[in-house]
């Protein structure tokens, strides 16, 4: 019988990229389609699960579910459950996580201005985006 091989080079030339690449470490953290919606949506402060499932209608209850998981496991998203009767649990953006209110902010700003100049404007302003001071404001 043949020996699995440990590693493949898939997996090698992935770790080095994560390694070597700061975006490819941010999209291993948040990539995806709908982690950066969760994180958008936990910017304006922690929100129970049901909160997030009604502001984010598309998404399924597994995939919401699956995806708090793995945030929460990468330390962006704390997850703090109260001993009451129903449950009572929230989700909110640990110090990691509010680091990417920046991010999030150039993503917006891109987005707005990006399809403004291609004739499907999404937002006129960012006025629904969470508040963030000037200071951290990045420079677009």
């Amino acid at each position: 019988m043949t020996q699995i091989k440990e590693t493949s080079t898939i997996q090698e030339n992935k770790q080095a990229a994560f390694k070597e690449c700061p975006v490819t470490y941010v999209m291993e953290r948040i990539g995806g389609y709908w982690k950066p919606i969760i994180v958008f949506h936990l910017l304006n402060g922690s929100k129970r699960y049901s909160e997030l499932k009604k502001a984010i209608p598309t998404i399924t209850e597994k995939m919401l579910i699956q995806h708090l998981k793995q945030l929460e496991a990468d330390k962006l998203v704390i997850r703090e459950a109260k001993p009451v009767v129903p449950p009572y649990v929230t989700y909110s953006l640990s110090t990691t996580g509010e680091g990417l209110r920046p991010v999030m902010y150039a993503m917006a700003s891109w987005a707005i201005e990006d399809s403004e100049a291609n004739g499907t404007a999404i937002y006129k302003n960012m006025g629904s985006f969470p508040e963030m001071p000037e200071t951290a404001k990045p420079v677009i």
